[in-house]
């Protein structure tokens, strides 16, 4: 358990994404006038409001959380984490008082050493792949994330991966902002990581949680040959645990 932002329901959504350029979290939890726990909201809320100032405040962004006791047993609160779609999971008191939080991040490389997986990356990875091409605008990969709440998208140059642009690298440059207020011309090759880890959709399971640990990544395009068929991430390897 770490410790966790936590804002207020009358909180602005700007500082909610101030806070979320914070590499180390996706989801901010909200309190209630008892300082109790209301929900969540996550990146793709936050960048919903593009002005730089702006009156809206969380409120109406609050989602439920994934939530847990401090002696939640690790495999337990991943379960919520899985049910909830989330990255991470609040510890909270019988009164819903927030006492922390923890990250699937952290609790991954654990829940993967000690518990057996079963299959192999073709049967559990997601093949509706929702993707962007490196001349893309901002503009026009903005909508597409605010669209389909998915965190990042696999850049395709004829047929080939050849990148992948997320939403963080949206909100950490400001590119969204200034790109939306200036109409820019810049594109996703410009801010795409070039440099993508992949695998093969034979490969066991195993070795794919292997590759997201010792590169510290939450998801892996899937290729065969030149050609991408499909994105497996955490909660996907999470469903082949015995």
């Amino acid at each position: 358990m770490l410790e966790i932002p936590v804002l207020t329901y009358h909180d602005g959504i700007t500082k909610a994404r101030q806070i979320l350029r914070d590499d180390r979290f996706r989801e901010i939890y909200v309190t209630g006038v008892k300082k109790d726990l209301l929900g969540y909201i996550d990146i793709t809320d936050a960048l919903r409001v593009t002005a730089t100032k702006s009156n809206v405040t969380v409120e109406g962004f609050v989602k439920e959380a994934a939530i847990a006791g401090p002696d939640t047993s690790i495999e337990n609160v991943v379960k919520s984490m899985r049910e909830f779609s989330m990255d991470s999971a609040v510890i909270v008191d019988p009164c819903r008082h927030i006492l922390g939080g923890v990250l699937l991040s952290d609790l991954f490389p654990v829940i993967i050493s000690r518990n057996e997986l079963s299959g192999r990356v073709c049967t559990c990875m997601s093949t509706k792949i929702a993707t962007a091409d490196p001349n893309d605008t901002l503009q026009q990969v903005y909508a597409k994330i605010v669209e389909s709440g998915f965190t990042s998208f696999p850049v395709i140059r004829k047929q080939r991966l050849v990148g992948l642009i997320s939403r963080r690298d949206l909100i950490r440059s400001g590119g969204v902002r200034s790109a939306l207020a200036q109409n820019s011309t810049k594109t996703v090759g410009e801010m795409m990581t070039k440099e993508v880890i992949s695998i093969h959709g034979g490969a066991l399971l195993s070795e794919a949680a292997r590759l997201m640990v010792e590169n510290d990544v939450s998801r892996l395009p899937v290729v065969e040959g030149d050609s991408m068929v499909g994105i497996v991430d955490r909660h996907d390897i999470l469903a082949g645990l015995a």
